[in-house]
């Protein structure tokens, strides 16, 4: 069998080997070449109803199977998309954007092509994603296309970041030598300098002697807290579980637990806004340890170019729990706060709400929140044992969640498993991702949509202008949707809910619960209520924000 192999096969069977099949993304005509060696490869394309939403559904996707693959058309397909690929890099989520260019000979010439700005610069669009790139080539006559291919996917997926990766037309059926394809590409992380490794174990090792320690939650079985980009990655099902830190935002028995403690191991943190409490973390440095991807923190020395997880494996093995001491964390749990169980109103608020969605969860669920209240909400449930949490803490992007949606609901049932893929997303936000749904359709998915209808943008008028005009939106018959984008009525279920007795009839239905079919929700919540986490969020926000007016 020789050895030849085509670019953009070679790209595609790498691909495979990542654990990709759905491909997203939007035909044009500098990529249609491209996607016909789609299936011969292994690999299926999904199609998107534009590029920002399929770069979304690619980011759900890669949060579920660890990488994900994105392909648009050069200019206007891969500047539509870039909002997405921030996001992603923003988040730390490993996708392969993939742009069909034009021929190599057009570039050359410097042709007034479509798609262009028409000054003969083919390089401005790659230009504009170097900066949100952990990676970036161009498959063209300058370089080993394969060794190329498999450099920047390895950066992807260990670094966990977008790449991007430039195929011009002429390049796709370009003949190259696939024995490299006879191995897989080695994913082993490059070893950290071992005499910094060994100093960032002693010092642990050393406080560790004298403090309680945070992490290492399988091994210590001591207290464990996240934050809110952590919400689902560790098992919040083992006892020492002890919910979520959010600076001043935190339940006060959280804060106190956390706030209190005389070492904190702080795996991959991160102190953005709305991660914690709009800068409210009340942490000293000196008794903290930060271990992070690419560089590592014990107390006020910092230790360049030390990735964690090795010294996560060493701090494992050497770690004498006899000579830890060990304390009570804070109890946790989905029960109704007494004000919600002694109130006679059938209002759905939010504080009834997500206790009552955290006992309705199940093992094994993936729950998409959007950027809004239902962000928010959902940290105020404990969620059962392999439940997956997917939001965007950080980028924060409105209407993410919908392609993301897509994107894991397809990465779901590539994986065969029996889970349910779950999104509560607010009136405002699904207005700009909506068409996503038609996806979910095309490809038969199941999941289960909450819409929240209060109303419009209840997450910006607890920032700025409850009352504004712009917050406000028009109004949708969201029970139609699945009609105008001409799903079959037997495939779907829709439901309107505005009471609690409603809302508590509906999640014991076991047919609903099930989620056989997909099948839209509609909440109908109160205009100006949000769950505490938001409200503490945005009264912090609106404080900072008066103080640097102030020192202006």
């Amino acid at each position: 069998m020789s050895d030849q192999i085509t670019v953009g096969a070679y790209l595609f069977k790498r691909l495979h080997e990542f654990g990709v099949r759905g491909v997203h993304g939007v035909p044009g005509d500098y990529n249609l070449v491209l996607l016909d060696l789609l299936p011969e490869n292994g690999l299926y394309w999904v199609g998107n109803c534009n590029e920002l939403n399929a770069g979304y559904a690619a980011d759900g996707y890669a949060r579920i199977k660890g990488l994900s693959a994105l392909i648009t058309t050069f200019g206007v397909g891969e500047l539509s998309a870039l909002a997405a690929i921030a996001g992603s890099y923003s988040e730390h989520v490993p996708v392969v954007h993939i742009v069909g260019v034009p021929h190599t000979a057009s570039q050359q010439k410097q042709l007034m092509l479509h798609h262009t700005l028409g000054n003969g610069d083919f390089g401005v669009f790659s230009d504009m994603s170097r900066s949100i790139s952990d990676a970036y080539t161009t498959l063209d006559a300058s370089v080993d296309c394969a060794k190329e291919i498999d450099r920047v996917l390895r950066t992807c997926w260990i670094r966990a970041r977008p790449v991007y990766i430039a195929i011009p037309t002429d390049s796709v059926h370009k003949k190259i030598d696939g024995s490299r394809l006879k191995k897989k590409i080695p994913l082993e992380l490059d070893p950290n300098p071992k005499e910094f490794q060994d100093e960032v174990v002693r010092q642990i090792l050393k406080l560790m002697v004298l403090d309680e320690l945070h992490e290492l939650v399988e091994k210590t079985k001591l207290p464990t807290f996240v934050t809110p980009m952590g919400k689902g990655a560790v098992n919040e099902t083992i006892p020492q579980f002890g919910g979520v830190y959010v600076g001043d935002v935190s339940r006060p028995d959280v804060k106190e637990r956390v706030e209190t403690a005389e070492l904190i191991l702080f795996v991959g943190g991160l102190i953005s806004d709305f991660n914690s409490g709009g800068f409210t973390f009340h942490i000293s440095r000196s008794k903290t340890v930060e271990f992070h991807s690419d560089h590592m923190k014990v107390r006020y020395a910092e230790f360049p170019n030390v990735e964690m997880k090795t010294v996560l494996q060493q701090l494992i093995k050497e770690v004498d729990m006899t000579k830890v001491r060990a304390t009570g964390t804070v109890e946790i749990t989905n029960v109704l706060p007494k004000r919600e169980r002694d109130s006679i109103s059938q209002d759905i608020t939010h504080a009834w709400l997500w206790p009552s969605i955290g006992q309705w969860l199940k093992a094994k669920d993936v729950i998409i929140t959007e950027t809004g209240t239902a962000n928010f909400g959902i940290l105020e449930t404990r969620f059962k044992e392999d439940v997956v949490g997917i939001s965007q803490v950080l980028w924060g992007s409105i209407g993410y969640s919908v392609g993301a949606l897509q994107g894991a609901a397809l990465a779901v049932k590539e994986q065969k498993k029996e889970r349910r893929v779950i999104l509560f997303v607010g009136d405002g936000s699904l207005q700009l991702t909506v068409q996503e749904i038609s996806t979910m359709l095309r490809h038969d998915l199941t999941p289960i949509i909450f819409v929240i209808n209060n109303d419009g943008y209840t997450i910006e008028r607890k920032i700025h202008g409850p009352n504004a005009s712009y917050n406000d939106i028009q109004p949708w018959r969201h029970t139609k949707l699945f009609d105008v984008f001409g799903a079959d009525n037997s495939k779907t279920n829709t439901y309107q809910i505005k009471t609690r007795t409603e809302l508590q009839r509906l999640l014991a239905n076991k047919e609903f619960s099930d989620a056989k079919k997909i099948q839209m929700v509609e909440l109908f919540m109160p205009k100006q209520d949000a769950p505490r986490a938001l409200e503490v969020t945005a009264q912090a926000a609106a404080r900072l924000n008066a103080q640097l007016s102030n020192r202006g």
